[in-house]
């Protein structure tokens, strides 16, 4: 039976009797209660995006950031001109962002734990929120799912330097560059292995073959000025050094704020310039 105009009128109004309520039970910490006055809300009105909003926000609260993210998005389909639930909805992904990507990644791997692209993805995401540990996890069982993938192996190893666990970055890169010889991030990366490890030779040598296949390569200038900052070879520091302005002024000088292999050639005139 198709409701009259009075029958949606009174449905709004009982919608809104609801959501009041669940206003009142969210203020309250009655976090489970406020979602049935929500859902109550929305079975009688399914355009009320204010309800839709509240019980998005209650659901993040809970951690139910799946959940949440869909009644977001429906609070804005019931209503696109609704500066408020715009508002919302950016404010969620602002704060969220990583945490509900990190959510969604995991649901994914409960759906099909041999998903090495999901275990890559989300070793991405915990790494960059500094969850180092659970990230190398993932990247060893995407690596032992994907053998052959490069990328996943390249990200393993990068992984193992960030937490200082070089020898092992080192073995993996060297089967990399092997595999794949033109890889300069690979040289770069092994190069910043073989220098955090004391071996400036074996360092200036790959870092040497990462500039043979790209010259113009950043990153390959900077960790050679790197090297020989640490290496006492201030000179050959500050040529690249000054190199790699040429090619990213902002980002050199950005890299070098909290770059302690940088220290010894802090005082140099020629340093002091690039920094000005």
């Amino acid at each position: 039976m198709i409701a009259t105009g009075m029958d949606q009128h009174e449905d709004m109004g009982q919608s809104d009797e609801h959501n009041a309520r669940g206003i009142e039970l969210a203020d309250r910490g009655w976090l489970d209660e406020a979602v049935i006055e929500f859902q109550k809300a929305i079975e009688l009105d399914p355009r009320a995006a204010h309800a839709h909003d509240n019980l998005a926000t209650v659901l993040a609260e809970k951690g139910r950031l799946a959940d949440a993210l869909f009644e977001f998005v429906e609070a804005l389909r019931a209503d696109p001109d609704s500066p408020t639930a715009h508002h919302y909805l950016a404010s969620f992904l602002a704060g969220q962002g990583h945490e509900l990507a990190i959510a969604l990644y995991r649901r994914a791997l409960e759906l099909d734990f041999d998903f090495p692209d999901a275990h890559l993805n989300l070793a991405m995401a915990l790494a960059d929120r500094g969850y180092l540990a659970d990230a190398l996890a993932e990247l060893q069982i995407a690596h032992d799912q994907a053998p052959d993938d490069e990328m996943i192996h390249h990200e393993l190893a990068c992984c193992l330097i960030d937490l200082e666990r070089y020898p092992e970055a080192i073995g993996h890169l060297k089967t990399i560059v092997r595999a794949c010889p033109d890889h300069v991030e690979a040289f770069v990366d092994l190069g910043i292995a073989f220098t955090a490890q004391g071996f400036y030779a074996e360092a200036e040598t790959t870092l040497e073959k990462a500039l043979e296949i790209d010259g113009h390569d950043f990153a390959s200038h900077y960790h050679l000025a790197a090297l020989y900052a640490t290496w006492d070879r201030p000179n050959d520091a500050l040529d690249h050094l000054e190199t790699a302005a040429t090619h990213d002024r902002e980002k050199m000088r950005l890299w070098l704020r909290d770059d302690r292999l940088f220290d010894p050639i802090r005082s140099e005139e020629r340093y002091s310039k690039l920094m000005a």
